[in-house]
């Protein structure tokens, strides 16, 4: 169990026991430090408000991250997934619920990297990141059931 992270889960059926591992696996593939770390799958309703409250967003997203670090090695920060939205992705793309679960913990993690998805360029460089992370911590048993 990695110190210092919090798993909150509306969806029963998540692994919170998959969500640390994989968040050791990350911690000892990039060298980092976590002070603190709180992941919360919820509905898409609340990530919606969060998106519009302190992002000033009004649409639907599946994943928000708030990077409160001041050291890129050292995370701090909260991670929010809709799971809703993860399971409409999962059937869109393909892919079983825990894969896209596992795909937006990563997406989640590599922002709190400082990588970001603004513009093409950058988008393409996480995105070849985010695949190469999956493909070698492929948790494809992510939800419990």
């Amino acid at each position: 169990m990695v110190k210092k992270l919090q798993v909150y889960s509306q969806d029963l059926s998540i692994n919170k026991r998959e969500v640390h591992t994989l968040i050791a696996s990350l911690r000892k593939e990039f060298g980092l430090n976590i002070s603190f770390l709180s992941i919360s799958f919820i509905n898409s309703t609340e990530l919606r408000e969060i998106n519009r409250a302190y992002l000033k967003h009004n649409y639907e997203t599946d994943v928000i991250t708030f990077n409160y670090s001041k050291e890129l090695k050292d995370i701090d920060g909260e991670i929010l997934i809709s799971f809703e939205e993860a399971k409409y992705n999962a059937k869109k793309f393909n892919v079983s619920y825990g894969e896209e679960l596992c795909r937006l913990v990563i997406h989640g993690m590599l922002h709190l990297l400082n990588f970001d998805d603004k513009d093409r360029k950058r988008k393409k460089i996480m995105k070849q990141e985010e695949k190469k992370l999956i493909n070698r911590y492929n948790f494809t048993l992510f939800a419990g059931k």
